[in-house]
């Protein structure tokens, strides 16, 4: 525990400091990726994400698929957990918006075992057209449910590069399918390393990133070493958003409570890593000093954030999520600076 205290000591010594050096913008989305459960959620589990002073929260509704050669997608199955369907998004959004918070319905894919998004392709022409069917049907359906219930954006895809890039005239027509039945802001959310040739960005409100660059490769990198590392990446963010006049928003970001945190930010392995709360703390410091004040930058949604809060993280978890760690701390103190 004293351990625990010093470190919580030394990141409020530093927050004062850099706080005072750079406030959010007024209208910044201070956001939380909202994981689904299996149970409906209540005053007392949003009331977490107020006091982090959150202002939006993504909810998260999957679609999942066999394998990465597999054209169909299986979504809203009574099946699935409570929050993953429409039901479950319609009671956690209204639980949330009770309290002010506003909603990103993300809409996403799991492919069996975990494998990752951006490799799924087909072999075949009819596997193709199969797969954009499936996808159109599911998209289509939880845009009418944002719609219907007034959600303020949509984000149409998460990290699906090799479907993009083989299918650039689907996904043209599939967002002006979607603007047919969704009237507010969409974005979709690129990998880190995908969204510079993403084909779509101006018909979209946002360049939706998933913030996961390597910044640092040190066990517990300092504060300036981290924003040094930022550095090309941000002028490279900067430009693009001038290039296509559209903002920055992180669609995701965080970090694992590890040593090396800052090397491969992506890393999702269950490998038993040596926790480390601090490395933690600072990168997601130096994120919010890098970005948070920026006129081209949008915000975002912090991955992840789990609803039984008093049961999650704390001081032996090494997964992503901040909760009852120091970088919830961190983004308690960014998050209120409005």
């Amino acid at each position: 525990m004293s351990e625990m205290r010093t470190i919580l000591l030394l990141l409020n010594l530093v927050l004062v400091t850099s706080c005072s050096m750079t406030l959010p913008k007024s209208d910044t989305i201070d956001g939380v990726s909202f994981v689904a459960s299996g149970n409906a959620i209540s005053e007392k589990n949003v009331q977490a994400v107020v006091n982090i002073n959150a202002n939006y929260a993504a909810l998260m509704p999957f679609g999942f698929i066999r394998e990465l050669s597999h054209p169909e997608i299986r979504f809203n199955s009574e099946k699935q957990w409570f929050g993953e369907r429409e039901d479950g998004i319609k009671q956690y959004a209204e639980e949330l918006q009770k309290k002010g918070i506003q909603i990103m319905l993300k809409p996403q894919i799991w492919v069996s075992n975990g494998q990752f998004t951006g490799f799924i392709k087909m072999m075949k022409e009819d596997d193709w057209q199969t797969l954009e069917n499936s996808y159109s049907a599911f998209i289509l359906e939880y845009a009418r449910i944002a719609e219907e219930n007034k959600f303020q954006i949509l984000c149409v895809g998460t990290e699906l590069e090799n479907f993009i890039d083989a299918r650039p005239d689907y996904w043209k027509g599939l967002i002006a399918e979607i603007k047919k039945v969704y009237s507010g802001k969409l974005t979709y959310a690129s990998n880190w390393n995908e969204y510079n040739r993403t084909p779509f960005w101006d018909d979209l409100d946002y360049i939706g990133i998933d913030a996961y660059f390597p910044v640092d490769d040190k066990q517990s990198p300092t504060l300036e070493a981290i924003k040094q590392g930022w550095q090309k990446h941000k002028s490279e963010m900067k430009s693009y958003s001038e290039k296509h006049n559209k903002p920055i928003l992180f669609t995701e970001y965080g970090y694992r409570s590890i040593d090396y945190a800052g090397r491969a930010p992506w890393t999702v392995d269950r490998i038993d890593k040596q926790v480390n709360l601090e490395a933690q703390a600072v990168l997601t410091q130096a994120l919010f000093e890098e970005f948070w004040g920026e006129e081209w930058f949008a915000g975002g949604f912090v991955w992840k954030w789990f609803h039984d809060y008093e049961n999650v993280g704390g001081k032996d978890n090494n997964r992503f999520t901040p909760q009852n760690k120091p970088a919830e701390a961190v983004i308690r103190e960014f998050y209120k600076n409005k």
